[in-house]
């Protein structure tokens, strides 16, 4: 006997048959976007075995020569953690991975994917992040694409999990696609990093997103009278001219690279960005963490309204924050005083400004002792972002490194000079620098 039936159709027939249905067409849906992702697998594997096949049969032959065998093999797990080895052409020559193509061709791997882990790896992943493994792992994954250019501020547990979830033949084509420029970008880089990069006369903390928010917040509950300063070429360029300005940067307790163009410098000076540590990608990890220690913010910055919507919106996503106050970027200076005396009344504990760099730097820097908020941060137009009055590149975009063409599609008037002129300026100069240093040393 069955319960009783609601009218229309979500009253026919028992709920638990329903249920079973939903569950019934998901896997099915599930089991075909599988056959299709292994088909298309199949025939680009297929397709370029055969475009490669006298480079790869010259690469075999290399491989006998030098080791007598064709290929190195390393297991490692792949979907539902089933055991398998990853093939490489013997040999310290160039073309090893090639081999991986036998792997995609017969089903142990995928054009993209989470990692392949080994089976120690493999015992680390969180229970949360298990449905990495229902589909095969990957040459090219999400996370590797981000790490490449700093912006891989999640764990890879995370990263594989959301790609599970979110997996279509349209997401696997544009994760390919974008793994070439991805490389070109942020591929082939020195794996050399030193805790603090110097450029331009400005020194850098190279560090991780988890450690730049919690170095915040330890400063925001100690009340360490505190500035904390983001640099992008731009930022870098002005420094170099502006002496006053470059001052500012060096008596900062800390600046954080901003941009691509920071971790192309990396590479022309031979060593590695931990981290795109960026104050956009910074600012809802920073609200996250004050939410749970009960930290305030004050925002002041922007166009008129901005900074008021940017914490609408904030604390519409995490509920416990504490918006101390805000106030629009635009005031004279005979306003300075009654501000600041605002902005101390309000009590917070952080203070974001976004006046535009250099300005709204050398105003903390002027103002750091009259202040009461601990940690005073510059933050460039974040309020435009979260205010979402500008919109921000899609993802797919910034994990190509090209955020900076967004921006300069969205605002050319403004931007062209910074990025057409500024970046190419920018590298040259750290190329020079980088040249002068090693004639130096040898």
């Amino acid at each position: 006997m069955t319960g009783p039936q609601l009218p229309g159709p979500i009253g026919r027939g028992p709920r638990p048959q329903r249920a079973a249905l939903v569950r019934h067409a998901s896997d099915l849906n599930k089991t075909g976007q599988e056959i299709l992702h292994r088909t298309l697998d199949f025939m680009l594997a297929a397709t370029a075995s055969l475009i490669l096949l006298p480079v790869l049969l010259l690469r075999a032959g290399i491989a006998i020569l030098q080791t007598g065998r064709i290929f190195d093999r390393q297991l490692l797990l792949g979907r539902f953690r089933v055991p398998f080895e990853r093939l490489q052409f013997a040999g310290a020559f160039p073309g090893r991975w090639f081999a991986v193509l036998a792997n995609i061709a017969r089903g142990d791997l995928s054009w993209t994917g989470p990692r392949p882990l080994n089976p120690a790896e493999a015992e680390n992943v969180p229970v949360e992040a298990w449905a990495r493994f229902r589909i095969r792992p990957g040459l090219v994954s999400t996370h590797q694409l981000r790490a490449r250019i700093g912006l891989a501020h999640e764990a890879e547990s995370v990263a594989d999990r959301d790609y599970f979830y979110s997996q279509t033949i349209r997401e696997s084509l544009g994760v390919l696609a974008r793994a070439l420029p991805s490389t070109m970008i942020g591929g082939a880089a020195s794996t050399h990093s030193i805790s603090v990069l110097r450029f331009l006369g400005v020194n850098i903390v190279n560090t991780t997103m988890e450690e730049a928010v919690g170095w915040i917040v330890r400063r925001a509950k100690d009340r360490t009278n505190s500035q904390l300063c983001f640099v992008n070429p731009d930022c870098l360029n002005i420094a170099y001219a502006d002496a006053s300005y470059r001052r500012v940067l060096e008596g900062a307790d800390r600046v954080l690279p901003d941009g691509v163009g920071i971790h192309l410098a990396c590479r022309i000076s031979g060593t590695s960005l931990v981290a795109n540590v960026n104050g956009t990608d910074l600012f809802p990890r920073i609200c996250e963490r004050a939410a749970i220690e009960n930290l305030s913010l004050f925002l002041l910055g922007s166009a008129p309204g901005r900074a008021e919507e940017s914490a609408r919106n904030m604390q519409l996503r995490f509920g416990d924050l504490k918006i101390a106050g805000t106030r629009s970027g635009f005031f004279e200076a005979y306003e300075e005083s009654a501000l600041i005396e605002k902005i101390n009344c309000s009590n917070a504990d952080i203070l974001l400004v976004g006046l535009g760099a250099p300005r709204q730097d050398k105003w903390i820097a002027d103002n750091l002792r009259r202040l009461r908020p601990s940690v005073k941060i510059g933050v460039g137009g974040l309020f435009d972002f979260y205010s979402e009055e500008i919109s921000r590149a899609p993802q797919w975009m910034r994990e190509i490194g090209m955020e900076w063409l967004w921006r300069l599609i969205m605002e050319p008037r403004r931007m062209w000079r910074r990025y057409v002129i500024g970046n190419p300026l920018f590298l040259f100069r750290v190329w020079r620098e980088s040249r002068f240093a090693h004639a130096e040393e040898s």
